[in-house]
């Protein structure tokens, strides 16, 4: 095998495929890059039963064939090369890597026990790229970090006709944002559980494209979905069982309400929180001449500090995790932001608020971004 690359080429395409494999394998052999040179070009993809990551680059073939090389070292050497075109060639030694006046030499790994990397042929539809990475950035953070109840660790995308939502929660609060789909007449209605994590990546690696094709494909233990833009591919083990019915916790009536400038109040809650202790609750009250946050802490530590805001309906005090606002104020991505007080039928139960793009005071914003999250109890 020998081929010659592009360094700029070959330094993005390798540090792609690497992105989404874990920092700690159990399986050694999932922790390499398998680099494939045929005539229809130079090949990368990695791996490890999950996820998997696959590009194709224009290279100059000499001799075909097919390595195994260590992916987080030859990233790492891939990023510092001289400004030189870079080869690599198969000898008695290794795999022989040279880039002007460098030269390294690298173990084989063996091909043969590497697993075959998935191939999706199923139904697909087409998304927007920068909507769709908007989309995962105000939908992802409010998935699961806790790996015991695995189906909140997800992002659940549901297609429905000309539409893809995506939905995630990890009990106390939801995320829901539509964005439009484009199916081609193939697929109108599908569900899809993609782990947080990949689907984070997949925003950050396609955001500047055009479009994203997304293709269902699998079934039983194996079902994946694949995401395409231009000549990647990143493929995804879908999670199994049932995400929770969270679409019905969202109201209907919003009559009762306050508008706040997001900025303004995104700024007065971090001041505040500092003196919190961890994981206790900011109270918040809600009234006719603006919205008033006070804060106690350790050391005796105290803090108050008000913003303006529009109220619609009586005053309101309650208790919220500043964190979880402060992540909602960032994803309504608009200068104001609407807050729902939403009622409950259970008087002993506190009511969750809900949090939605505005863009005036007057005037509301577009209902494709809804957040749902559950307060604290306030011990005073």
């Amino acid at each position: 095998m020998r081929f010659q690359v592009n360094r700029d080429v070959f330094s993005e395409a390798v540090s792609f495929v690497v992105k989404l494999l874990p920092q700690r394998n159990p399986q050694p052999i999932l922790a390499g890059v398998l680099i494939d040179a045929s005539d229809a070009g130079l090949s990368l993809s990695a791996f490890d039963y999950e996820a998997s990551a696959r590009t194709t680059i224009e290279a100059t073939i000499d001799e075909p064939g097919t390595i195994l090389v260590h992916g987080r070292l030859l990233s790492d050497i891939a990023s510092r090369l001289p400004n030189a075109p870079v080869e690599i060639a198969v000898d008695d030694d290794g795999i022989v890597l040279t880039c002007g006046s460098a030269r390294f030499t690298l173990a084989s790994m063996p091909v043969q026990e590497y697993p075959a990397i998935p191939e999706v042929s199923g139904e697909s539809g087409l998304v927007p790229a920068e909507v769709f990475a908007t989309a995962i950035a105000q939908v992802a953070f409010a998935a699961s970090r806790d790996d015991v109840t695995p189906v909140l660790t997800g992002v659940q995308l549901e297609v429905s006709g000309t539409r893809l939502s995506l939905v995630a929660t990890d009990r106390y609060r939801v995320a829901l944002r539509d964005v439009p789909w484009d199916a081609d007449g193939a697929i109108e209605d599908a569900t899809a559980l993609v782990p947080a994590r990949t689907l984070q990546e997949v925003g950050k690696t396609f955001a500047h494209g055009e479009n994203i094709q997304i293709a269902f494909s699998g079934s039983g233990d194996r079902e994946i979905i694949a995401f395409s833009s231009g000549n990647k591919t990143v493929t995804s083990l879908l999670i199994k069982g049932n995400f929770p019915p969270v679409r019905r916790l969202f109201p209907d009536q919003t009559d009762h309400y306050a508008v706040v400038n997001t900025g303004e109040l995104t700024e007065a809650v971090r001041r505040v929180a500092l003196v919190l202790d961890r994981s206790a609750p900011l109270r918040f009250t809600f009234g006719p001449d603006g919205v008033a946050m006070e804060a106690s802490g350790t050391e005796q530590a105290r803090a108050t500090e008000s913003v303006d805001a529009t109220l619609t309906g009586d005053e309101v005090t309650l208790g919220l995790n500043p964190q979880y606002l402060l992540e909602a104020l960032t994803a309504v991505r608009s200068e104001f932001t609407r807050v729902t007080f939403t009622s409950s039928d259970n008087a002993n139960k506190l009511s969750p608020i809900l949090v939605t793009p505005q863009t005036s005071v007057e005037r509301g914003g577009e209902d494709t971004f809804k957040y749902l999250l559950q307060p604290n109890l306030l011990l005073r």
